[in-house]
Formats: C-alpha cells, structure tokens, sequence
C-alpha cells in the first residue's frame, strides 16, 4: 500500500506579500506607530531598517527580491584555520606556534611588528613550511620580512603549499605606520610604485614559490576605523586595483597580478551582514577581473572583528566570535582567523588560543558548516542584502577612483566618510540602540577580569597618526575603570514607589543602565511614604536618586517624593521613564543617551573623568 505524501499547507491559499502590508498595517495602526490613513506599504517602511551605509533591510522578503545576477561562490570544502601569532618572544611563540598546528590550526599568521622578522628562523625551527603556509604581518618593514622568509625557503629547499608575504603599503598608511621601503607613495600618487627591490623579489616569488601570494589587500583598518561593510567593501577593490596597477607597472600580467593578491576582511556577530559581506566582496572583484580582462577567485581571509571585542565580561566574546566565524564560513571565507577571547587584555594564553580554534573545529567537523557550498544561495533576504551591499560598495568605489584612487583618498576622502560612519555608530552605541551584552547591557559589577601579559592581542598593529583605531565599548568601559578605581564605589538610590511587583521592571531598567557605568544601586523597598523614601536616601550616603514606579503611582506621588529627596539633600533626581513632574531633573528609558546620564551621574558624584 502507498502511502500518499503528507501536504501540511493543502487547504491554505498561499499567502502574498499585499496580505502581509494589510495585516501588519492593522497592528501598527493600534499601536499608534501609523496612522489611519497610511497606505499598506507604510508597513513594511516602518518596519524596515537601515545599515550604517544607508542599506535598507526590509522585513520580508518573496522572490521578487531575489537578484539578476551570477552567484560567486568559493569551491565546498573545509576552509583554512589560521591563527595569529604576536608574542614578542620567539621561544614562546614558536611552541605556540607548533601547538597550534598540532590541534587543528592549518596556517600560521605571524604579527612581525611584535615578533621581528629577525626572529623567523627561531619562530618557523620546527614548522614544516612544505605543510603549513604561513601569513606575514610586518608594517614599515614588509619587504625586510618577505625577503627574509623567501631565504628562509630558499634555505631549506621547500616550496609552501601557500601564505602571503604581507606586502601591504596602503594598509600599513592607513594604520599610521612609516611609508614601507620598496614603493614609492607620494601624497598624489594614484597608487604605490613598486621599486626595484619589490620588482625582484614579485618575480622570484612568482618563479619559485607560485602558490606563495604576495600582496595582502587588509581592509582591517577601514572597519576598525569604523566603517560600515560596504565602506570596508569599498576600500578593499579600491585597494585591490591599487595593486593591480602597482604590479602590472612592475612588469607582472594581469593574470600574475591578479594572482598575487589575498583579501582580508573582518567578521563581526550580525552573521548575516557577515555572510553578505563576503558574497558580495567575490562579486565585486569578479567584475573588477572582468573589466581588466583577466579570470580567478577572490581569495579571502575572515578575522573576527576587533572592534567588537570587549575588556569587560571577556567571556561573551566566545559567543560574538562564534557567530562571526560562522557567518564567515556560510560566506565562503577561504581562510578564518577567530580572535581569543582575552585578547583585549594583553596577550592570549594558551587556554584561550585552544578555545579559538576549536571553535573553528567544532564549526566544520561537528556542525558541518563547510560540507554544503554557498549554504546562504537562493535565501531571498541573503541574496538581496548581498546584491545591495555589492551595489552600495560599487559606488564608493567609484567615489575612490573619481577622487585619484585610494593612494590620494586616504588624505581626506576616506577619513572624512569614515568618520561620519564612525559617529553615526557611536550615537547608537551610546543610546544603546546597538547593545554590548556585558557592558552596556546586563554588566557585572563583580567580576574579575583575568590577567594577561602586557601586548598587542588584537589583530592588526596599533593605529598611529593613521585611521582612528576603535572598539565600540570603550566608551562605557573607561566609565566602568573610572569607577573601579574609586576608594567606594559610586552609588545611586533607588527610590522604589509602591509594591514591588510595579516598581520591578523599571527598578531593573535603571540598576542595568547605572552598572554599565560601574555605578552601584540602593533601593528604598516597597513603599509610598515620601518621607520614609527620604529616610531611607539619608542613609544611602549619595547625592543622586531615581525616582523608580509606575505611570499611575508617578502621577500619585512622584512630585511629593521628589520633593521631600531635595529637602533630604538630593544634588539631582532621575526619573525612570518619559513622564515629567516638578522636582524630577531628568529621565531615564529606552534608548536615552545613556553615556551622557552616566557622565551627568559621574559629575553629580564628584567622580573627576
């Protein structure tokens, strides 16, 4: 007997994107979001957001989104773990370096600003370079370590199955390091001008080390400065064809010079902005080999984000990291390098470099991330945001070239946009429209941090008088070290109108909003005597307090509370939500600027910032 199949949606007619408007527009209707006049695609308007490059994410998606476009997709298969190195001595980094490639790591990413290129025959004594490619980073003194590591090649007789030598002059001028001898780069220079010394050693490479690249294009500082992901998107093919230019004038093919290229972007916990980014970054320099007429994939290296990385509460990290390298793997990143935890507070310990790649392990041999190519492909939200971040990148792209190219961009073009973007994040960070679990949301007051070595854990040198280098917590983290290194803590009083059943949310709200600053709570209890809250202030020794209730009971009692705290001595009086009373100073409530009532709190405290 045949069993039919099951059909669960038989009997329903299939629903359209115009039933969904009407719907929604009913909901938003009562809740007073739109008016009763607005027309059915006001729905999908206002529940529409924006990325910080004006990118707009609807919030549904048919195939009447889907893209006329190619998809660009990496060949399945696992990706390379690589893992950085920065220890600035080599014994260590060299047993670092082999415990990695013992348990998973598949590449070797050596800082050597921190580690010196003197210092490769020590790091590498071990590591079979037949096997194990390996990436390097040396800022002003590129082309003294990429000479240095061919020798060392040379040396033993082995041809590397990969890596790049780091060759990077506008990344490293936009870090702020010194101009990188070997190119010439003037201030109106369209792009860096290899020497003769870059000239030979681009040949040598290309004629005994061809699966060895040469020029990395780190599109790291842009989003470390800041910028949104097509910004970063931008920068890099602006970069990128910097390049091609740069070696093409050296004597290389195009097709050699497209080959000697490697990208780097970062990965950050929206994993969807992630996967995006990265489909249409190979979009992108598909299109870009098309016009100069030549063919091959963008080869591309995912870092998770600097910029997300936080001091306080480091543990989440592992959480954002997770996400990041898995929006980076579903994206086609060849290579993914997943930051340690700690690694804002100095140097990564051997426990935290365990826990970084085994997050990349448990992420291709347990969830299998890597077993499906393009997973992301035929998703009608994927394939529309890829296709409107590619577009939005073109045109700053184009933006660059119009201006002279990245090389004369980088004076002022590309920090003033940048800057904007940079603002604009801020803002949002601030009012925690964009939230920091652990540090602008749901902090602990009494953690302990763990120690870790003096060093540069972070990927990426440190910014000099280049792009600002930023991490979007640090501004509610030097509150929190302020309060730290107080004699007593800073403190608020809470005074909590009413039974404890109405006081409780908002009572929650404002402790959250004050321990992001590292600011203490004391509450008054259950009660609406005005002048038992007074009492209860008294003994909380602070000269700040909140009033924290209901609408029904603010309208009752909060003026008399107010008042009777001013007469008890109160220097200001908050209020938790948006009602106004006499006596109430200020408010507090989702999504106030919540920087500036802990720098106002700091300032009413006597705390000098």
């Amino acid at each position: 007997m045949t069993v039919p199949p099951l059909e669960f949606a038989a009997g329903f007619p299939p629903g359209t994107r115009e039933q969904w408007r009407t719907l929604a527009l009913g909901v938003l209707r009562k809740s007073g979001v739109l008016p009763e006049d607005a027309a059915p695609a006001a729905a999908e308007e206002a529940l529409s957001s924006t990325t910080y490059d004006g990118v707009t994410i609807a919030p549904l998606h048919d195939a009447s989104d889907l893209p006329d476009a190619p998809r660009v997709v990496r060949p399945a298969g696992p990706w390379d773990v690589r893992q950085r190195h920065a220890h600035p001595d080599p014994a260590v980094t060299g047993e670092a370096v082999l415990a990695d490639l013992e348990n998973g790591v598949t590449s070797i990413w050596l800082d050597l600003i921190s580690i010196g290129p003197e210092a490769l025959p020590r790091v590498l004594d071990r590591v079979l370079l037949d096997l194990a490619p390996v990436v390097l980073e040396a800022g002003d003194r590129a082309l003294e370590a990429a000479t240095a590591f061919l020798d060392l090649l040379t040396e033993r007789g082995v041809t590397p199955p990969g890596g790049n030598l780091g060759l990077d002059p506008l990344g490293a001028r936009a870090r702020g390091a010194s101009p990188s001898p070997g190119f010439d780069l003037g201030r109106e220079d369209a792009f860096p001008r290899a020497t003769d010394a870059v000239g030979d050693l681009l040949r040598r490479c290309a004629r005994d080390f061809p699966a060895l690249r040469t020029f990395v294009v780190d599109a790291l500082p842009y989003h470390d400065a800041g910028a949104g992901d097509a910004e970063e998107l931008g920068c890099s093919i602006a970069t990128g064809v910097a390049y091609l230019r740069t070696m093409t004038a050296a004597g290389l093919s195009v097709e050699q010079a497209l080959g000697q290229l490697e990208f780097r972007y970062a990965a950050t916990a929206d994993q969807f902005l992630t996967i995006a980014k990265l489909r249409a970054a190979r979009r992108l320099w598909a299109r870009v080999a098309e016009v100069v007429g030549g063919s091959g994939e963008q080869l591309q290296h995912a870092v998770t984000s600097s910029a997300m990385m936080t001091e306080r509460d480091p543990w989440v990290n592992m959480l954002r990291t997770t996400l990041a390298c898995f929006g980076a793997g579903v994206g086609g990143a060849d290579a993914v390098t997943v930051q340690p935890f700690d690694a804002v507070l100095g140097l990564p310990d051997a426990f935290a470099r365990r826990i970084a790649r085994n997050t990349q392990a448990l992420l291709l041999e347990e969830a299998g991330v890597a077993r499906v190519l393009d997973p992301a492909g035929g998703s009608w939200y994927v394939e529309r945001l890829t296709a409107d971040l590619a577009e939005s990148a073109w045109a700053w792209f184009q933006d660059i070239e119009r201006a002279g190219g990245m090389a004369v961009a980088l004076e002022r073009l590309v920090p003033e946009r940048l800057a904007a973007t940079r603002a604009a994040r801020a803002d949002a960070v601030a009012h925690r429209r964009d939230p920091i679990t652990g540090v602008s949301e749901f902090p602990n007051l009494t953690e302990r941090l763990p120690e870790r070595e003096p060093g540069h854990g972070l990927a990426g040198a440190p910014s000099g008088e280049g792009l600002p280098r930023v991490r979007y917590a640090e501004e509610f983290e030097a509150l929190r070290d302020l309060a730290d290194a107080q004699d007593e803590r800073p403190t608020v009083f809470l005074a909590t109108i009413g039974p404890v059943a109405v006081h409780t949310a908002r009572t929650s709200f404002a402790a959250n909003l004050f321990a992001a600053g590292g600011v203490a709570t004391v509450t008054s209890g259950p009660g609406t005597d005005a002048a038992a809250i007074a009492a209860a202030f008294r003994d909380a020794g602070t000269p700040v307090a909140c009033l924290c209730s209901s609408d029904r009971l603010y309208g009752e009692h909060a003026e008399a509370v107010a008042a009777a705290l001013r007469e008890a001595g109160a220097r200001r009086v908050w209020l938790a939500g948006k009602g106004e009373y006499e006596g109430v100073d200020d408010r507090v409530y989702a999504g106030c600027d919540a920087l500036g009532v802990l720098r106002t709190t700091f300032d009413d405290l006597g705390v000098t910032r």
